[in-house]
């Protein structure tokens, strides 16, 4: 009985998980617990528990930066991961083809996802910016009417980002794809060569669909950081021109510390927490249904 318990429940296993369960427990589920509970409230400066009900939820949706913070947040999650998912396999096709010099590819393309994003965010903006960047580099060469500053567009700042999420966003996709194509038994790969089937039908057709645990993985990872994504609008843009690219990470930020509206802050921080939490759960229901056919099976 003693040797049952001590497998059921192993005592320096569980000693071990305590700090991480604490710090699980005390940071996330009550601080996510806590920001919930202050969106209901009309705090400003400190947060209270003057319940407001659903006053903050309505006043969010009706001011204008916010409608555009989530308008940009969209554009700049479907390009960002659309590309970076395309790009990371493309990538991870390119390392699978056993190159030389492979670790050294590996490094460089996985360098930009190395970087701060405030690193990131002030070499784009100094390469995007029309007395500094590629404007100013192609008029000292002779092309005087050259035109390329997005950054200083409203209609265009969006996309300078997008440029730069997908260039540190892109080798880290590469990496986590090319790990689902290292795992395919390469027998399967051979009979592909057999069937005189081409390479990227191979690639496209076999391969992918076999590593949709990378895919999910990528994809996740993607969308976490387009949900949070606060150092390389800061540096980049500042949210300018105007307000054009404030995404909801910066406008939460700002409300909270520049505005002082926890209250608000926080309705918007936990609508925020909406998409992650979408995303989780299909995850979820998706290892379910899978555990469930295994089993029947």
């Amino acid at each position: 009985m003693t040797l049952a318990l001590r497998r059921a429940f192993p005592l320096p296993s569980i000693v071990g998980t305590i700090p991480m369960i604490l710090v699980s427990i005390g940071v996330f589920v009550v601080g996510i617990g806590f920001s919930v509970l202050w969106s209901f409230t009309s705090s400003k400066l400190f947060p209270n528990y003057d319940f407001v009900g659903l006053l903050q939820y309505r006043r969010l949706w009706a001011t204008d930066r916010w409608l555009v913070a989530v308008n940009n947040i969209w554009i700049f999650g479907f390009l960002s991961i659309g590309c970076n998912l395309v790009f990371g396999y493309l990538l991870a096709v390119f390392m699978d083809q056993r190159i030389r010099q492979e670790d050294a590819f590996r490094s460089i393309f996985l360098y930009p996802f190395a970087m701060s994003l405030i690193v990131t965010g002030l070499v784009w903006q100094w390469a995007l910016d029309p007395n500094l960047g590629l404007q100013s580099a192609m008029r000292h060469l002779g092309w005087e009417s050259f035109s390329f500053a997005p950054l200083v567009d409203p209609q265009l700042a969006i996309y300078g980002l997008v440029v730069a999420g997908i260039w540190q966003g892109s080798g880290v996709t590469m990496a986590i794809l090319l790990a689902g194509l290292r795992g395919i038994d390469q027998e399967i790969w051979k009979a592909a060569k057999v069937d005189g089937i081409p390479d990227w039908r191979a690639y496209l057709f076999i391969g992918l669909p076999m590593m949709r645990g990378a895919v999910a993985t990528a994809f996740v990872l993607q969308c976490v950081s387009v949900v949070r994504v606060y150092d390389l609008v800061v540096a980049m843009t500042g949210g300018g021109p105007g307000y054009s690219t404030t995404m909801p990470a910066v406008y939460v930020i700002q409300l909270i510390t520049v505005r002082q509206n926890v209250g608000q802050g926080m309705a918007a921080a936990t609508m925020m927490l909406l998409p992650i939490l979408i995303v989780i759960a299909i995850g979820g229901i998706l290892l379910w249904r899978r555990g469930r056919k295994a089993k029947a099976a």
